[in-house]
């Protein structure tokens, strides 16, 4: 069997690319490298490895891989941490990654080892190691003084494991959840913001309009120098929108770091509370719905005097969010100019009801995706709260 694979040695590329399976290419007699790049969410990302010959594998067996290894990064970013598991090939490390093993006789669960090294007793005791300096490399005769608390019986350690692998299990199901409603909602959106699939009950061909035709579209406006402290007050009531702000919140913005005076003010761009705007510099094409009155500077637009439903007009920006970019000015950094937000054309029902009805369904998926996000994100420190515990000693199982 002869396959080109041209220069790409990555595993994704030459496994698959072909039809070829994982045990096909073991036939051919290939090896992988596992490098500090390698590293992904705790694990080997076995698709981003490179080949090495056999020559090359047989160089040290000492780091010859094997399941329930342990892999940590000394070079570049230090301490990055891996489990190996579902080795694909003979696999092997280079310069940058050390492989940690139980000796023979210690009874030492692996898996439990592996917690520790992700934890904070971990983090600090590299922190204390690089404390005050540049060190981008983490030596063997310090990483041997990386002294931990562990139970004496292994089948206490198996248990502190089996929680600790069972909340990541939880994370790593809430992950591809939200993973799986995100396409499904990418795809509930080509359907019904383009027209290609119709709710029940709506009929009539929708229309074609330009931005300008359902809105009056304006540019915000900055106050000059806007170094000069008498444009803001933190007292006042009145927000001033930067990009920092909403790149912090996913629909509706309720608060501002920095508030605008008077004078300030007026020397702005004022929009009212339950407005659209959209930010048209650096950060491009997102938009939000305003929840408190602010002021906007010229990084963004503001949609007046709307004709259609505003939420319609959300989703609808969200959809080709990623679209301005190739349309957008170049400088310094990439703008969007006002000419070009107004020609842009949506397609749209002709009746506000079908507007809402299509924005709705995709509020109640924008819902459920932030309460699996929350949850996701409860989990993740309800583990971290566990891993305190457990790998310390405070809290015990058995």
């Amino acid at each position: 069997m002869v396959i080109n694979v041209g220069k790409d040695t990555t595993l994704k590329a030459r496994i698959g690319w072909q039809g070829l399976t994982t045990a096909e290419y073991k036939d051919i007699g290939d090896y992988l490298l596992v490098t500090g790049t390698d590293f992904k969410d705790g694990f080997v990302d076995w698709d981003s490895c490179h080949f090495v010959d056999k020559i090359r594998y047989d160089q040290d067996r000492n780091i010859q891989l094997k399941n329930c290894d342990i892999v940590i990064t000394k070079d570049g970013t230090i301490g990055k941490v891996g489990y190996i598991e579902n080795l694909k090939l003979p696999t092997t490390l280079n310069s940058g990654v050390f492989v940690i093993r139980p000796k023979k006789g210690k009874h030492i669960d692996t898996k439990y080892l592996y917690y520790i090294f992700t934890s904070k007793i971990f983090e600090e005791f590299l922190s204390r190691l690089t404390a005050g300096s540049t060190i981008n490399h983490l030596y063997q005769k310090d990483f041997v003084n990386f002294e931990f608390e562990i139970p004496d019986e292994e089948d206490k350690q198996k248990a502190i494991a089996k929680a600790l692998s069972d909340t990541d299990e939880l994370i790593d199901s809430l992950q591809n959840l939200i993973e799986k409603k995100e396409n499904i909602k990418t795809s509930t959106m080509q359907q019904l913001l383009t027209g290609e699939k119709r709710l029940d009950g709506f009929i009539g061909k929708w229309q074609e309009k330009t931005l300008s035709d359902i809105s009056n579209i304006s540019r915000g406006a900055s106050p000059r120098p806007i170094e000069d402290p008498k444009w803001f007050n933190r007292n006042s009531d009145i927000g001033w929108v930067r990009i920092s702000d909403i790149s912090k919140v996913k629909k509706y913005l309720f608060e501002t770091v920095q508030k605008l005076s008077e004078e300030g003010v007026s020397q702005s761009r004022f929009v009212k509370s339950d407005n659209l705007i959209m930010s048209i510099c650096a950060t491009i094409g997102k938009p939000i719905i305003t929840k408190k009155d602010v002021c906007i500077h010229d990084g963004f637009v503001v949609f007046n005097s709307l004709k259609i439903e505003q939420d319609f007009l959300y989703y609808f920006l969200i959809f080709i969010e990623d679209n301005w970019s190739q349309s957008g000015q170049t400088g310094s950094q990439m703008n969007l100019n006002t000419e070009l937000i107004n020609s842009t054309t949506i397609k749209l029902p002709k009746t506000k009801e079908e507007q809402k009805a299509i924005a709705t369904i995709l509020s109640d998926m924008d819902n459920e995706i932030e309460n699996l996000k929350s949850k996701l994100k409860k989990t993740k420190a309800i583990k971290e709260t566990m891993m305190d515990e457990l790998l310390t000693g405070n809290t015990r199982l058995i």
